[in-house]
């Protein structure tokens, strides 16, 4: 999406932490739920790389955290930096989601939103950028390397651009309503397969980042100007080429060329896309993912 260049951001949405780096043989212990939500766009089980913390010394070399968007004023900035897009996309969520979820019947409240460079400390463990964006249950937190978008291209094979790049915050940011909505707690996660509760939870997710970006150009800065542009179709194409390239399928027929349905988490590419457009077309109500059947997912 291309953000209206006279759109006011008034900042303080996005931090940036300096880098930490690790030295030593494994990382901080981590549960299996976070290890599962740290691998969100990643595909791969992380569980060793976040695992024993046996030798562990980390090196916190720029320790500040600052705000990510000090310099960042208005959509035209937004548009030209990927700090201030974060700035920008958390904005235009944060104003979407504190309306809908009265109609959806809990109350909002704001993540914590964090970039950071090479490595951070979180409430779910040390993080790299190898584990990808994700969502901190406990800071209730979205972290994320931006570094990430590089290989989201040459990795992955998403076409990129601003909406694929805004996809990935608005997916990690519906982890967050789910956080507050109970799902993440009334759901059993530990399960894999192309109907588990997973599978269910990140399928909504992928909704959730729809029906944000179907109402985002209607969504309005704090003056009462939208924060977008009139989306193109370009730019939905965009969003469901990042969507498709994180799908299970397409991540391990990359990575072993061959596709076990049994060991999904996150859906097939095209399940991905498919309820990121119901999102997009009907709305945050159109995105129950646990009432239907699997053979519907």
């Amino acid at each position: 999406m291309t953000f209206n260049d006279d759109s006011r951001l008034s900042g303080g949405k996005v931090k940036r932490r300096g880098r930490t780096a690790a030295i030593g043989g494994g990382a901080v212990g981590i549960g299996a739920i976070v290890v599962f939500l740290i691998a969100q766009f990643t595909g791969y089980d992380v569980s060793g790389l976040l695992g024993s913390g046996d030798g562990l010394t980390q090196i916190q070399q720029e320790g500040a955290t600052v705000d990510a968007a000090a310099e960042c004023r208005t959509g035209r900035d937004a548009n030209a930096s990927v700090d201030c897009r974060m700035e920008g996309a958390a904005e235009s969520l944060d104003a979407y989601w504190s309306s809908e979820a009265q109609r959806l019947g809990f109350a909002y409240r704001s993540p914590d939103f964090f970039l950071f460079d090479g490595g951070t400390d979180t409430g779910c463990g040390t993080a790299s950028a190898a584990t990808g964006p994700f969502y901190c249950p406990p800071d209730r937190a979205i972290y994320l390397d931006t570094a990430f978008y590089d290989d989201l291209q040459s990795r992955y094979g998403s076409s990129g651009g601003p909406l694929a790049q805004m996809y990935v915050v608005a997916h990690e940011w519906g982890h967050h309503v789910q956080q507050l909505a109970g799902t993440f707690a009334g759901t059993d996660r530990s399960g894999t397969g192309a109907s588990s509760g997973s599978v269910r939870v990140e399928l909504q997710a992928d909704c959730y980042a729809g029906a944000w970006v179907g109402d985002a150009a209607e969504t309005r800065d704090a003056d009462g100007r939208t924060f977008f542009e009139p989306i193109t179709r370009a730019q939905i194409a965009d969003a469901l080429s990042a969507a498709s390239a994180v799908g299970d399928d397409s991540i391990q027929e990359r990575a072993t060329g061959r596709v076990d349905p049994d060991s999904f988490t996150h859906g097939s590419s095209e399940q991905r896309q498919r309820w990121f457009l119901s999102g997009y077309q009907r709305g945050a109500t159109a995105c129950d993912t646990f009432s239907v059947p699997g053979s519907a997912l």
